[in-house]
């Protein structure tokens, strides 16, 4: 008789290690399914951009955005709300630069403190309507950024 109560025993070990095993599997599925879904949401927040060469050969390096479509919240749209309106102009008739704006683009592409022999240049200059922000500005050698200021208003329509 004492081999069939080792055997009870065994079995009902045997059980009581698969029911909690069981039970930690779905436990940790629900879980999982709860992080996996915060690990989506905070996915969304932002999409990486690997470096891509443009068509006139400037290549820009990696970096991280908002996916498209989905709403701004915090510095970035206080940046965007006030480098969006490029008519404004200081009292000797200049056009506002935004220094938030810069300093983004600057960290953006990796010198946060300035690149020598360079100046931050805007694709479509400001007097043609482009905007001041960093989406518009790119990298220009001192020498390239006087050529280009001498003829930019010639292009604009």
């Amino acid at each position: 008789m004492r081999p069939s109560r080792y055997l009870l025993l065994i079995v009902s070990l045997y059980l009581a290690l698969c029911g909690s095993a069981f039970a930690q599997r779905q436990g940790s599925s629900s879980s999982h399914s709860s992080t996996h879904s915060s690990r989506k949401s905070s996915a969304a927040k932002t999409v990486h951009v690997r470096s891509y060469t443009k068509k006139d050969g400037t290549v820009v390096k990696s970096y991280d955005r908002r996916p498209p479509g989905s709403k701004e919240s915090g510095s970035d749209a206080e940046v965007r709300s006030s480098t969006s309106t490029a008519a404004l102009r200081d009292s000797n008739g200049r056009i506002k630069r935004s220094a938030a704006a810069k300093e983004a683009f600057e960290r953006q592409t990796g010198y946060p403190h300035g690149r020598p022999g360079y100046v931050v240049d805007h694709i479509k200059p400001l007097v043609c309507g482009g905007s001041d922000d960093p989406s518009n500005m790119q990298w220009q050698t001192v020498a390239e950024a006087k050529a280009k200021d001498k003829t930019e208003r010639i292009g604009c329509k």
